[in-house]
């Protein structure tokens, strides 16, 4: 039965039901699961539709619809609670129970502070919460943020923390993150070890692994919870489209996201069909716009449609809600950073005498491909000459590749054409060319013998353990210089073959994380990582390494940034050292690397300084179009700093195109506070708790839940070092499958868990396992509030007691004194409103007018003593009376709810109406033309704001009784 199915006269009610019956926010029993209300419609002939989303344990956040003449659907009426004795020491599983409760309910979307910032494995820095806050502030409708820090401060940590807080508020249970192949691994560690968030890793290789498991034609976007994917991956939407148009996410990150910007690209259709059907959006990049307006503007949609009326002209206020970036110089991350980052030294420029060889090389170039004389090149395309200086400026292996390719290309060119004539004097010129080059060895070579004389400098050699990273745009000069580097430095037989590990973008995603994962653990043999630019974004390689060579240097002030920030980044304990190989020639009017290379690494460091990002000094933004601009204006006979000038200021004359003033002046001004940042403090949530801490809660848990611990989970603490080791059980070992599969197999927690309350512990934990050599996983990890051995434990206590049944504690109270749970909920299932209430009886048992409600339940059970000191003095108490009262305590906490609603609910009202205001004057200049469509958009947005408001009766909840002794 679908919606249209639904009519406006069907009866008043359908099998003596009326809708009325099951308001949003109200638990029913289907199926012998309990379930949240969310929505009801009444139909013709099956009664009531309820849209409903699952509560108890096996069903938890599973959508589900039922009808009232298809299904036994029975209302959960707190006024049927069953009143219990607690014969526990100190009232011990009431006080977990209640505990179980608080931690279990979501915290409402009108709690803007964060929750758990404070408990997770990393420092506690405002500027990396400062996302989550904005992701959360009442500013958003939804949470939906663009993060554009810069290179180095941490962007996955802030990711990992804002989607705890979302975990934490019931809107993180369907999550799904997105980024490069070659950072999987690296993304997935860093939000589990953190912060306890378990992402299942879907590679290609585990993909295939899934669709082997499930049924045919099962969506395997549904076997997990919580996944990470590769953009490349994904990307394929022929094969993935209609699985992904199937599921709704409640969370969704895609990190590097300026890939998503090209419209109508593979990975622009992906994000088209992913931004609709997910709550939340965390986009994250350091280079968020390629310099055209327009495209931002596209980006920016994706969170919010109706952010940017016309997306050809529009300001930074526009989109600040939705928006942050900082750099290493902006002030908050300045002043919280002292001593916790060091600052990166200078780029040196270490010249190299260009070799006799070398020289001729030079001198071809210079007379044959590009004359300083004004005379023509052999070659018609004019870049291509500078394609081969590039080359070669590379290695004479590039060279040489780069050569064959010309040459295929041009008999090709003149066999399509029938005329050889027409290319032959640039074939012979290449052949030259080629045969210059391929006679060279590694004697021949300037710029090796001055590598090697630099890593000997750093270090790096058989009995040491330093480490450094050699970039290079060409794979030939990779894999060249790692089959010969490692001997050079005294490397022998297999440590020379270990040595050495080439990465660039021709290996699998396998491939590439392994070489990843490697170079970070200190005991692999390896001890240079030769890497082309695929490792340029956001690869952490500053784990076990401080230094840096550019054996060649790209032309694009963002590349030589984007690599700089490998090893220039937070977590990094000793000074970033940066060099760079400048190949030097005497031939007279030889283009060698003190015309572009040298001169790009000075402007580099001198901006990265001054402003703390080089990105704005072109205005072009995205390295591909810096060196292209770049090397029209050496055509031009521009040098460096004068095509640098030039673009920056418009581009108009380099043919590109600079970005708006305002968006220069937007993405340039990095070095401000954010916007209402006064200073370095993050709002904290009201979160309540009736226990001390997650310790005392875990302790007591496990007293009550397996009372012969030490015997039937084989537990084990430790008092001194805090770790906890238990092997666990079948139903644990479930839960274990969403953990990732590496991790569980290389530490095998299906046979023993290892987990610590201790951050300091668990920190060593993570440090020794990056200096280990066979795994980055840490056998130790911390039991943070989401971590699944405490999720477990809480579901454990809660069960102890069954469905509808709510124990009576004596303690010090002057009355009966009720404890009540009240939530509000919008259409979409989640709070509004969460009230915890103690409700007092006069004694009368008649009415709710013999009740007085206290609106801080926990300040309630302080002053009654409810406590692990609390006697239980196994007190019979008369439950028949105290059973009597509930209707009218029922009564009493809703009319208090009902007073109050107006105020509570004001938070989320105020952004919302601000919202459909603004929606009600948009029109997306993209849909001029089809009006039905843009109805449908504003319609369908309209319908998603109404939705966040809170809707029909609050669901309350007796949870507990006390009672004077």
């Amino acid at each position: 039965m679908t919606a249209d199915q639904t009519t406006a006269d069907a009866p008043e009610t359908t099998a003596g039901r009326s809708d009325a019956q099951f308001p949003a926010g109200a638990q029913i029993l289907v199926r012998d699961e309990v379930w949240l209300v969310r929505n009801t419609k009444r139909t013709t002939h099956d009664g009531t539709l309820i849209e409903a989303v699952g509560a108890s344990e096996f069903v938890r956040d599973q959508e589900a619809v039922f009808f009232t003449n298809l299904d036994r659907v029975e209302l959960l009426d707190p006024r049927a609670t069953r009143l219990v004795r607690d014969d526990s020491p100190a009232f011990r599983r009431s006080r977990l129970y209640l505990e179980a409760v608080l931690r279990k309910t979501a915290l409402p979307q009108a709690e803007r502070g964060l929750a758990l910032a404070d408990s997770f494995l990393l420092d506690p820095l405002p500027y990396q919460q400062r996302p989550a806050e904005l992701a959360l502030s009442g500013r958003n409708l939804r949470p939906r943020l663009l993060i554009a820090d810069v290179v180095g401060l941490g962007k996955t940590l802030e990711i990992g923390l804002t989607l705890a807080e979302l975990i934490r508020r019931g809107r993180g249970e369907r999550i799904l993150v997105i980024t490069p192949q070659h950072v999987l691994e690296q993304f997935q560690q860093e939000v589990w070890t953190r912060f306890a968030v378990p992402l299942v890793r879907l590679d290609s290789v585990g993909i295939e692994r899934i669709q082997r498991e499930i049924p045919a034609g099962r969506n395997p976007f549904t076997y997990f919870k919580r996944v990470i994917v590769s953009i490349d991956t994904l990307k394929n939407t022929d094969q993935y489209k209609h699985h992904l148009e199937h599921i709704r996410w409640d969370a969704v990150v895609i990190d590097e996201s300026h890939n998503l910007i090209n419209k109508g690209s593979l990975r622009n259709q992906l994000a088209q069909t992913l931004a609709p059907r997910t709550d939340a959006l965390i986009l994250a990049s350091a280079t968020p716009h390629n310099g055209d307006a327009r495209s931002f503007a596209e980006l920016i949609s994706l969170l919010d449609p109706t952010a940017i009326r016309d997306p050809e002209h529009y300001r930074a206020e526009d989109i600040e809600h939705l928006f942050i970036r900082r750099t290493k110089v902006s002030p908050e991350v300045r002043d919280q950073m002292k001593g916790q980052w060091a600052d990166r030294g200078p780029s040196r420029a270490v010249h190299a005498e260009a070799t006799p060889a070398e020289e001729k090389v030079f001198e071809e170039l210079a007379r044959v491909w590009l004359p300083a004389d004004g005379a023509p090149s052999v070659s018609d395309v004019p870049l291509f000459p500078y394609t081969l200086l590039k080359s070669f400026l590379s290695s004479h292996k590039a060279l040489v590749a780069t050569v064959d390719s010309r040459i295929r290309t041009l008999g090709k060119k003149a066999e399509e054409s029938g005329d050889a004539q027409a290319v032959s004097a640039e074939l012979t010129a290449l052949q030259r060319l080629r045969e210059l080059a391929d006679g060279m060895t590694q004697d021949d070579s300037g710029k090796f013998r001055a590598l090697v004389e630099q890593l000997r400098e750093i270090g790096v050699g058989p009995r040491s353990a330093t480490r450094a990273v050699v970039f290079s745009e060409r794979v030939k000069t990779l894999e060249w210089l790692a089959e010969t580097v490692p001997a050079a430095l005294g490397f022998k037989g297999k440590a020379a073959k270990e040595a050495g590990r080439v990465m660039h973008g021709g290996l699998t995603d396998e491939q590439q994380m392994q070489c990843v994962e490697d170079f970070g653990l200190a005991d692999t043999p390896v001890r240079i990582l030769f890497t082309g630019d695929v490792a340029s974004e956001g690869v952490n390689l500053h784990r076990q390494c401080h230094q840096l060579v550019h054996y060649d240097v790209p032309w694009s002030l963002i590349r030589i940034e984007q690599r700089n920030g490998r090893i220039d980044r937070y977590g990094q304990a000793h000074q970033p050292q940066f060099r760079a190989l400048i190949l030097t020639s005497a031939v007279d009017g030889a283009k060698d690397d003190t015309l572009v290379s040298e001169r790009l690494l000075e402007r580099e460091d001198e901006a990265h300084r001054a402003l703390g990002t080089a990105e704005a000094v072109s205005g072009l933004y995205r390295a591909e179009a810096e060196e292209k601009s770049l090397v029209r204006d050496l055509l031009r006979g521009r040098t460096v700093d004068e095509s640098l000038d030039a673009s920056g200021q418009g581009g108009a004359e380099s043919g590109d195109g600079g970005m708006d003033d305002f968006l220069a002046d937007f993405f340039g001004a990095v070095g401000d506070e954010p916007e209402g940042v006064t200073d370095a403090s993050v709002p904290r949530a009201h979160v309540p708790r009736l226990f001390t801490s997650t310790r005392e809660f875990l302790d007591e848990a496990l007293r009550e839940v397996f009372p012969d611990a030490r015997k039937s989970l084989d537990l084990d603490t430790d008092p001194e070092t805090g770790l906890i080791s238990l092997v666990p059980p079948a139903d644990l070992v479930h839960r274990l499958k969403a953990l990732p599969p590496d991790y569980v197999r290389e530490q095998r927690l299906r046979e023993r868990l290892l987990v610590t309350l201790n951050r300091r512990l668990a920190e060593h934990s993570l440090q020794r396992a990056r200096e280990s050599a066979t795994t980055s996983w840490p056998e130790i990890s911390l039991l943070t509030d989401l971590h699944p051995v405490v999720e477990w434990l809480t579901d454990k206590v809660l069960v102890r007691l069954d469905r509808q049944e709510a124990p009576v504690l004596t303690a010090d109270v002057e009355r009966p004194t009720y404890l009540v749970q009240g939530i509000y909920s919008n259409k979409q299932g989640r709070p509004t409103v969460v009230q915890w209430m103690a409700v007092t009886t006069d004694g009368s048992g008649v009415g709710p007018d013999g009740c007085s409600v206290d609106g801080d339940m926990v300040e309630v059970l302080r002053r009654a003593g409810v406590g692990p000191s609390m006697a239980n003095p196994a007190t019979p108490h008369d439950t028949t009376a105290l059973t009597e009262a509930i209707p009218a305590v029922l009564d009493a906490a809703e009319a208090f709810l009902e007073e109050h609603r107006e105020a509570w609910d004001e938070p989320l009202r105020g952004p919302i109406e601000e919202y459909k205001l603004r929606l009600g004057d948009w029109e997306q200049p993209t849909l001029s033309g089809a009006p039905a469509e843009g109805h449908t958009s504003k319609k369908r947005l309209a319908s998603l704001a109404d939705s966040l408001l809170t809707t029909g009766r609050p669901m309350l909840r007796v949870l507990a009784v006390l009672t004077p002794a």
